[in-house]
């Protein structure tokens, strides 16, 4: 008699599943890509593995002028995670369009191209210059960003300006293009920002983005960090992401969810998925293991063949489906007396 899965599956073969996935429209190899600021634009991995052999290289995110960051110390380790506070660090637009962009190209990956801006005319700009170069698959919107013109508010904090954004992002880029939103945690209703973002026009959502934490010096009893407060990421991020995931796929179902925040193996990958992810992006962990994605998208293949799955779609928010004993329980339910 053969085994068969939790679901009464009988398990797949490895090279029965195939993890290609649509993923508003852009076609994939897999559904494992990088996350922004972990792999610079993806030149630095191709040493360890093919970066074409992942869904999508995700750049670190570019803006319109070279920025030297934040001050250092910029980096600190914590239970599960780590902080940074690199402060978008970069040689600009120009630079990465001259030599960044074109190495991806050359090297036949998927580039999702991650932008960043302190105004709405910043926007604006870099999307009409990604958006409308060769060989871009997908731009991502880094909104967790401090508007200068709004003292200091950060745009994903606030359905009304993020959605600003977006508009000004979608409006210059071209429509066979997908344009992701990358959502914060640190707000009081996520859901309300997904659906601001939506309804100015992002085809999709990536989720999340680093949680704002402060580490301090136990010698020095200063901040670690030279800019105070950093993004935590890493697996202590995990469960806050799955949550966010959760919530916002529940809410809107058919919207293409990109699942972030420590993912380390094939398992939270598909974890991920089936809280309504479509894709994930691996990041922090790629510190100590330069191989992971890749590593990733083999566990993960395993893992749908385990439990009798033969594509990634057929996971994608299958957490949420009831099961016979619930719905069992619920006709019961219905049936005792007031």
């Amino acid at each position: 008699m053969s085994a068969t899965t939790w679901s009464g599956q009988v398990p797949a073969a490895l090279e029965e599943v195939d993890l290609r996935v649509d993923l508003a429209g852009m076609r994939l190899k897999n559904p494992v890509m990088t996350a922004s600021g972990c792999a610079a634009a993806g030149r630095e991995l191709d040493s360890f593995f093919d970066v074409t052999d992942i869904g999508a290289v995700v750049t670190k995110s570019v803006m319109l002028d070279p920025r030297s960051g934040n001050p250092t110390p910029r980096m600190a380790e914590t239970p599960s995670g780590m902080l940074n506070s690199i402060g978008l660090q970069g040689p600009g637009i120009d630079s990465f369009l001259a030599t960044d962009l074109p190495w991806l190209v050359s090297r036949k990956a998927r580039a999702v191209v991650s932008i960043a801006g302190s105004s709405l005319g910043e926007y604006a700009e870099l999307a009409r210059r990604v958006g409308n170069s060769p060989g871009v698959s997908a731009v991502e919107v880094n909104i967790s960003c401090p508007n200068v013109h709004n003292r200091g508010l950060v745009f994903a904090c606030d359905p009304y300006q993020a959605a600003k954004v977006m508009a000004a992002v979608r409006r210059d880029v071209p429509r066979d293009v997908p344009v992701f939103a990358k959502l914060s945690a640190d707000v009081t209703d996520l859901v309300t920002v997904a659906e601001s973002v939506m309804a100015a026009g992002a085809t999709g959502l990536a989720m999340i983005n680093t949680l704002l934490g402060l580490s301090i010096d136990p010698v020095t009893l200063r901040p670690v960090l030279g800019g105070v407060t950093g993004g935590l990421s890493g697996p202590a991020i995990r469960p806050v992401a799955l949550r966010c995931v959760w919530q916002v796929h529940q809410a809107m179902p058919d919207v293409p969810i990109i699942g972030i925040g420590g993912i380390r193996t094939g398992l939270d990958a598909l974890e991920f998925m089936l809280a309504g992810a479509s894709a994930v992006q691996v990041g922090t962990i790629i510190f100590h293991d330069p191989s992971a994605p890749i590593r990733i998208v083999t566990e993960l293949r395993a893992e749908l063949a385990a439990r009798g799955f033969t594509s990634p779609s057929q996971v994608v928010g299958l957490a949420h489906t009831p099961t016979a004993d619930s719905l069992a329980a619920t006709d019961l339910e219905g049936l005792r007396s007031p």
